[in-house]
């Protein structure tokens, strides 16, 4: 199940400055063996991922099978929505290259970071787009181009399919959907238990 909003801003208090010290490592997450990625730690891997919003404001919609948008029929929802005011900053989960841009009408103004085994999508995003390019104010990427975890790589924005100022942000891992609100918790769970004895691999939801 996603992380309630209450906990969810306890959990992921002081959460999002970068994190540093990243090596090599691999992770079993459920029944899917993670990794290696650039992990932070094999007793932490999930240290080295960011929150990719800066001014949270709420979660607005859960990854799985949901009321569709408009009042449409069910359909499933491959991210988690993350409400932020218009304009905040939108920052990279983790170390990797912009594999690609994304302009449509569902996602809107969107950028792919490829990590690893691992793609982070984020969409609705305020700027504009080419075929190779996202930009918005002073910030510019473009396919190929390398970025750091913590990273500032957009702005929250309402391109797409959206009623309103929100990330949409998905996982992939080799191909299959994740469920981010439990990668999120695996990542506050590395914060707040040191003891690698004490942490559990969380229970991802998978979609193919």
């Amino acid at each position: 199940m996603p992380l309630a909003c209450s906990e969810a801003q306890r959990r992921l208090a002081g959460f999002l400055p970068a994190l540093a010290s990243m090596a090599r490592g691999t992770l079993a997450l459920g029944s899917i063996a993670l990794g290696p990625v650039g992990l932070a730690a094999p007793e932490n891997p999930w240290r080295g991922g960011i929150f990719p919003v800066t001014n949270f404001v709420a979660y607005t919609s859960h990854f799985g099978l949901r009321d569709g948008a408009f009042g449409g029929p069910t359909e499933p929802h491959y991210g988690l929505d993350i409400a932020a005011p218009l304009g905040s900053p939108v920052l990279s989960w983790w170390s990797g290259r912009v594999s690609q841009v994304i302009s449509d009408g569902a996602c809107g103004n969107g950028l792919v970071i490829r990590s690893g085994d691992y793609d982070h999508i984020y969409c609705h995003l305020e700027g504009s787009t080419t075929a190779s390019t996202y930009r918005s104010g002073g910030l510019i990427l473009a396919t190929g181009q390398a970025v750091r975890a913590g990273q500032p790589i957009a702005r929250v924005g309402v391109s797409g399919r959206t009623t309103g100022p929100h990330l949409h942000w998905g996982l992939r891992y080799r191909g299959q959907w994740l469920d981010p609100a439990r990668v999120l918790r695996a990542m506050a769970e590395s914060r707040v238990q040191p003891s690698p004895r004490r942490s559990r691999a969380p229970n991802v939801a998978v979609m193919r």
